[in-house]
């Protein structure tokens, strides 16, 4: 639990990225094959993600692909009433005997027009503490749409050497962003004082804002963010998604993220990109290897709390 100007919070997850002059970005290349050295992971804002774009099959062949390349997905804007979507698309995604599998969140929303958050991994690299699954609670409504967060950890070496970390998954309301983000930084630094004992937090997602929109989240002590200076959108104009954790402490950042860009990587025209997507998905690479062992025994349940 932490207190910031009055208000309490009782959270259980976050984390922040950093970029220095010593950082590779990759944008619209195909990526490489991934590491047993590596996590790589992701965020996607796919626009509308609901049965009219399922039922589009040369959309979904795009968007199986784009998870592929990815450990970890954290997925923003799924809008359906429907249950069967995303293990409908996770079917497409494994249909090539890959072995995906999903986390997701409630319907969240304050109009009619509900989105749910949803986290995609490659059970073969990575593994999900069943226990950590949360929903942010908000009951001061300072968030559109309260966050969601899980643990994960890398299966790629033992488990007492092996990365683990919290994902918190976010889109910020367009209307409402310096608002929101400031939100974000309270929750941020509530959950550093909630859970001592996991000390790497992903922040990412859509925050519809670049770094120097950022805010008071952006002046954190020893925060930092992957995606800089380029843009992230289809349309290729506005800088929108990105991934923040604390560079010291997440010493697993290797250094590399990019966009992958959907027009080049794919060979589409712009018209066709944006039938998959107005976002591009964003990523950066950490060493599957933990920089600081530490306890491996799996967490209590928790529910976020911002109030």
């Amino acid at each position: 639990m932490g207190t910031k100007n009055g208000r309490v919070w009782i959270l259980t997850i976050f984390a922040t990225v950093f970029v220095n002059s010593a950082d590779t970005c990759t944008y619209g290349k195909a990526l490489e094959q991934r590491s047993a050295e590596t996590v790589r992971i992701a965020s996607f804002n796919i626009q509308v993600f609901g049965t009219s774009k399922m039922a589009k099959s040369h959309v979904v062949d795009t968007l199986a692909k784009v998870i592929r390349n990815f450990d970890i997905v954290a997925i923003q804007e799924v809008r359906a009433k429907s249950p069967d979507v995303i293990p409908s698309f996770i079917k497409h995604v494994n249909a090539d005997g890959s072995s995906y599998q999903y986390v997701i969140g409630p319907r969240l929303g304050r109009t009619t027009s509900k989105e749910q958050y949803t986290f995609l991994y490659d059970t073969r690299r990575i593994e999900v503490d069943t226990t950590s699954v949360g929903t942010m609670q908000d009951p001061g409504d300072r968030l559109h749409r309260p966050p969601l967060f899980v643990r994960f950890r890398s299966r790629m070496l033992p488990p007492e050497q092996s990365f683990t970390f919290w994902m918190i998954n976010i889109h910020t309301d367009p209307d409402e962003v310096p608002e929101e983000v400031d939100a974000l930084a309270d929750a941020f630094l509530a959950l550093k004082l909630a859970r001592p004992d996991e000390d790497d937090i992903i922040l990412l997602g859509d925050l519809n804002a670049a770094p120097k929109q950022f805010g008071r989240l952006g002046t954190l002590h020893d925060i930092t963010w992957a995606v800089s200076g380029t843009t992230t959108n289809t349309r290729r104009t506005k800088t929108y998604d990105n991934l923040v954790f604390e560079r010291t402490t997440t010493a697993e950042y290797t250094g590399r993220w990019g966009v992958l860009d959907l027009q080049s990587t794919y060979g589409l025209s712009l018209q066709q990109a944006l039938e998959v997507s107005d976002h591009n998905p964003v990523w950066a690479a950490f060493t599957a290897r933990e920089s600081i062992p530490k306890n491996t025994a799996s967490l209590p349940a928790h529910t976020g709390r911002l109030n």
